[in-house]
């Protein structure tokens, strides 16, 4: 995985401030593998519970992201109890790691 322990840290801790203790982060894409270089940082982010506007989440997590970690490419994706599955979540699965 080609995250610092530190920046590990601040995504788990924003995702857990803004969308609830209990939702899960996953890293997939390119930043997985130790091999490749580069890349934007690709995000899941899921909860069981429903988020009642996820484009706002979206917003204020992509937000908090960018001045934590300064100005990376984040692609960020968000999975709520409402949201019907889709292939790319599988995907995320499979070939993620969850933070």
């Amino acid at each position: 995985m080609r995250l610092t322990p530190e920046q590990v840290h601040i995504i788990k801790g924003t995702v857990a401030r803004l969308a609830g203790p209990a939702s899960r982060v996953w890293l997939f894409g390119s930043r997985v593998d130790d091999e490749e270089r580069g890349g934007d940082i690709d995000l899941l982010v899921e909860s069981d519970d429903v988020i009642p506007n996820r484009v706002s989440m979206l917003c204020k997590i992509e937000g908090a992201l960018v001045m934590a970690l300064g100005d990376r490419k984040l692609d960020i994706l968000i999975k709520d109890a409402r949201t019907p599955d889709a292939p790319i979540f599988q995907v995320a699965h499979r070939q993620g790691a969850m933070l």
